[in-house]
């Protein structure tokens, strides 16, 4: 099969230039399809203007922040931050005396976020919010920094998501918590869809089964897990408008689109949404865990 996974290394390579090009497509909530997304997964108008529009790019699959009950001062690191959308938002939510720390593998999301970052400063980058370049599974962080610890729909691209479990382990302090949003496996895929590389930029590919995911939280340390499936119907990317988002791996079956620099790539696509109901084996959870103390 063409596109077929090989090397994790691979994997990260083609995730990187995938969404680097969304860094660079200039989708917005200024898009109403970008906006529609966003507030489908729960987050609400005013948090949309209360950001810089290029922050949301349509890329989440829940809100983090509904369930992370971060205070005034805590530290928050955001894996996977991409435009800023969350770190701003908690930025918010923890004040000047706490820290929002957004962690991307991808430069183009980097610079963007940093520029952002700029915009919500109103020209200088507000002093509480910081971006490093970085895997998610090897943090530049110390260990016990952090209060709480989220994500939207990016730990289902990481190849040794367990790695990742431990990590956030490592730098959470005692007593801290996990209020991630992702996509995981209600049922194995058809090998046609788990063995492509396409679909693993589109979220889906690499998502694990719920109770894999719930295990390995388990097993690096957490208690009090709980993964519940949203209910969310994962076809709302379709709403994204197609011509702008050409290199984004969003459509309406999360897989992406990519056709403008790949020419083979449509027909492929094509055939597995005529042939496969996305949210019939996927799901958008929300997943929690503790750090014991």
């Amino acid at each position: 099969m063409p596109n077929q996974i090989e090397k994790p290394d691979q994997i990260e390579k083609l995730v990187q230039s995938r969404y680097g090009a969304v860094a660079q497509r200039g989708l917005s909530s200024e898009n109403a399809g970008v906006r529609e997304v966003a507030t489908a997964f729960g987050y609400s108008e005013d948090e949309l203007r209360a950001i810089p529009a290029d922050a949301n790019m349509g890329l989440s699959c829940g809100n983090p922040l509904a369930a992370a009950s971060l205070k005034p001062g805590e530290v928050v690191v955001d894996l996977g931050s991409g435009g800023g959308l969350d770190v701003f938002l908690a930025a918010r939510k923890v004040g000047p005396t706490g820290r929002a720390i957004g962690i991307d593998m991808t430069e183009e999301m980097i610079d963007l976020a940093r520029r952002n970052a700029v915009k919500a400063g109103e020209g200088t980058a507000p002093a509480n919010v910081e971006f490093h370049l970085a895997t998610i599974d090897n943090l530049p962080l110390a260990d016990g920094v952090a209060d709480c610890i989220i994500s939207n729909c990016v730990i289902n691209l990481v190849p040794d998501k367990f790695r990742v479990f431990r990590e956030m382990a490592r730098v959470l302090k005692p007593g801290g918590r996990v209020a991630i949003s992702d996509i995981s496996l209600k049922k194995p895929l058809p090998p046609e869809i788990g063995q492509d590389l396409l679909a693993y930029i589109g979220c889906i590919g690499g998502a694990i089964p719920i109770e894999t995911y719930k295990q390995g939280l388990f097993d690096a340390g957490f208690s009090a897990v709980q993964i519940i499936d949203s209910g969310a119907d994962l076809n709302v990317y379709a709403k994204i408008d197609h011509q702008q988002a050409c290199c984004s791996p969003t459509t309406a079956s999360q897989l992406p689109v990519v056709s403008c620099c790949a020419p083979n790539v449509h027909n492929q696509l094509a055939e597995l949404r005529r042939r496969y109901e996305v949210n019939d084996f996927a799901a958008s959870v929300k997943v929690f865990a503790v750090k014991p103390l």
